[in-house]
C-alpha cells in the first residue's frame, strides 16, 4: 500500500506522515524533498508553482512510488490532475488532511526555516480541487487521533 498525505501546506503532511510511519513500520517521504532548487526558490519567493513547475516534480514522485512500493508520501496533490499522475496503481490511498484556513494560516506563521512562503496559502487554497476518493481527515484533532482515524478510516492493522 502507498498513502498518499495530501492537502494544502501547513495541514500537517510531514508531522502525521512521519507518526503514521513509526506506527505501521512503513517509510515515509516528504514531496517537498523531491522539488528541484528553483521551485524551492520560487515558492520561497512567494511565487505559485504552476502545472508546467509542477509536472517534471509529480512525475519523478510517481517514478520513485513505482520503483519503491509501499511507503507514506507527503504531498499536498492539489489537484485532480496531479492525483491521476501519482495514482500509479490501486494500492494507492490518498488521505485528505482538511482545514479551515484560519487554522492552517497559523501553523504556518508560526513554522520556521521551512521554504515555503506562508503568503502562497491562498493560492494553494484556490488551487485545490478536493478528492472524490479519498479519506478525509480533519487536522484539528489531536495528531494520535488523526494517525488512529487514518488507520481506522484505510483498515490498517498495526505491524
Amino acid at each position: 500500500m502507498i498513502i498518499v498525505l495530501m492537502g494544502v501546506s501547513g495541514c500537517g503532511k510531514t508531522v502525521i506522515g512521519e507518526e503514521l510511519s513509526r506506527e505501521l513500520g512503513i517509510p515515509f517521504y516528504d514531496a517537498d524533498d523531491f522539488h528541484s532548487e528553483a521551485n524551492k526558490r520560487k515558492m520561497k519567493e512567494g511565487k505559485a508553482l504552476t502545472d508546467t513547475d509542477r509536472k517534471p516534480w509529480l512525475k519523478n514522485l510517481a517514478d520513485f512510488m513505482q520503483a519503491h512500493g509501499e511507503m507514506i508520501l507527503a504531498c499536498s496533490a492539489l489537484k485532480h490532475a496531479y492525483r491521476r499522475i501519482l495514482r500509479i496503481s490501486s494500492e494507492v490511498k490518498f488521505v485528505y488532511l482538511k482545514g479551515a484556513y484560519p487554522l492552517i494560516r497559523s501553523r504556518l506563521e508560526a513554522r520556521k526555516g521551512h521554504f515555503f512562503n506562508p503568503e502562497l496559502l491562498d493560492s494553494q487554497f484556490a488551487t485545490l480541487e478536493e478528492p472524490r476518493h479519498a479519506l478525509v481527515v480533519d487536522v484539528a484533532l489531536p495528531i494520535p487521533k488523526i494517525v488512529s482515524a487514518i488507520q481506522q478510516g484505510l483498515k490498517i492493522e498495526k505491524r
